[in-house]
């Protein structure tokens, strides 16, 4: 008797393990869910074994199973995945399935190479917009903090306009906003409204800029106007050029400028005592060469002669002092001039620019304390500060206004005469934009 149950020869051709005891039915052939792949077709080999050799599976395509000792040979296919299509090899199955190697979805994807241009490009962009949109906030934040309250327009009988463009930049003695410490401190007394301490003109044009200091206690011609508050009306009369100032403001000072010069002002900028000292102190102070040892009780100044950076504080006093100076009134003029374009230099250096702990600061500072005219903008005060800070650095001319009698006796004491020769020459050259040859004292 044969050893074998029935239906099972032992010569490799049954697909069935023991209890078939007849011949392959018809409709029971491969089963579907434990098809295996073909050796050499692609996939692993089962449970990681190595593949049968061909005769031992006659059609060649079905692997046969391994039975496991005390077990049947059929294999439910879940312990591997095969269910599913996936063998231990990877997530696809053979030729056949769909999802194998060369299927719709099948195999391993290749990995596609990084775009690094792309990347770059995007990056860049996204930069940009960045930096757009913080130079388009704080173009509106600083725009907003100016305070147009001069009206140039109320300026009577206005000369005609030359080429190149005209400044007339201001250093009053305000105390607005100045609490009783800060007076203290700064040395400026408690005087009620607002006086000049400094006058510049500067022109920018195509053949370099210049700036021209106007002395405050300049003798000149102030011309009859409207009061502002009285409605009054004041005939012509002479006097020192700070006192169009006091008598009905920067409106008043412009057109007594203009008046005496034929030059026609096109902006106003004016900074009060405390805005001064704020914006040196944001930048961390300023050097300057200080040309002589200064000390003055009015002005608080203590200083030696020499090179030495001078904070908010010291810088005030160094601009305002005039007794004890051999020049008078024209050496702080210089002086003015010299300091002036010093914190220009220093403002528009990289360390602040580009440093939003001091760029922000410093624009807040400026910004908040400077009065300016109701027709300037933001971009007109940047080109006014860069023309500053372009004289100091040698691309144009500093001088102050040509004087032929620096002490003039007058009803209202010593004042300053002009050469009126050479600013006649110094007008027409500033109006019609050309290289300044007149020199200044």
């Amino acid at each position: 008797m044969s050893e074998w149950p029935q239906g099972w020869t032992g010569d490799g051709s049954g697909r069935y393990g023991r209890g078939s005891g007849s011949a392959e039915p018809e409709g029971a052939r491969a089963m579907p869910q434990v098809r295996r792949t073909a050796p050499g077709a692609g996939g692993p080999p089962p449970y990681g074994e190595p593949p049968l050799p061909p005769d031992l599976s006659p059609r060649g395509t079905i692997p046969r199973q391994q039975a496991s000792q005390g077990q049947d040979d059929y294999d439910d296919g879940y312990n591997t995945g095969q269910v599913y299509g996936h063998g231990h090899g990877g997530p696809g199955g053979g030729p056949g399935d769909p999802r194998g190697p060369g299927g719709p979805g099948g195999g391993p994807r290749p990995v596609r190479p990084k775009n690094w241009k792309r990347r770059i490009t995007i990056g860049l962009v996204t930069l940009v917009v960045v930096l757009l949109a913080v130079g388009i906030g704080t173009y509106i934040w600083a725009d907003s903090k100016l305070r147009n309250e001069v009206d140039l327009s109320k300026v009577e009988d206005r000369p005609d306009g030359g080429k190149g463009t005209n400044y007339l930049i201001v250093g009053s003695d305000s105390r607005e906003g100045m609490s009783a410490e800060d007076k203290k401190k700064l040395h400026t007394g408690s005087a009620d409204g607002r006086r000049t301490d400094s006058i510049i003109l500067l022109h920018v044009g195509d053949n370099g800029n210049t700036m021209v200091s106007l002395p405050r206690d300049s003798w000149v011609t102030i011309p009859s106007f409207t009061g502002p508050d009285s409605g009054k009306r004041y005939g012509q009369s002479q006097n020192k050029l700070n006192a169009s100032f006091s008598m009905a403001g920067p409106e008043l000072l412009v057109r007594t400028i203009e008046y005496n010069t034929g030059l026609h002002i096109d902006h106003y900028a004016e900074i009060g005592f405390d805005g001064f000292a704020k914006i040196v102190d944001s930048v961390g102070g300023v050097e300057i060469d200080v040309p002589q040892d200064m000390k003055e009780k009015h002005a608080g100044t203590d200083l030696k002669k020499g090179k030495q950076t001078l904070d908010g504080q010291k810088a005030l006093a160094f601009v305002r002092q005039r007794y004890g100076l051999a020049g008078g009134d024209l050496d702080r003029t210089r002086n003015q001039q010299k300091f002036l374009s010093a914190l220009a230099n220093k403002a528009a250096t990289p360390s602040t620019v580009l440093n939003p702990f001091k760029l922000y600061p410093t624009m807040g500072a400026g910004l908040d304390s400077l009065i300016v005219d109701k027709d300037m903008g933001l971009w007109d005060v940047k080109d006014m500060f860069f023309a500053m800070k372009g004289v100091s650095g040698g691309e144009g001319k500093q001088m102050n206004m040509p004087v032929s009698n620096p002490g003039l006796a007058t009803s209202k004491g010593s004042a300053v005469q002009w050469d009126m020769t050479k600013v006649k020459q110094l007008v027409s050259e500033l109006k019609n934009d050309e290289k300044v040859t007149v020199s200044g004292n």
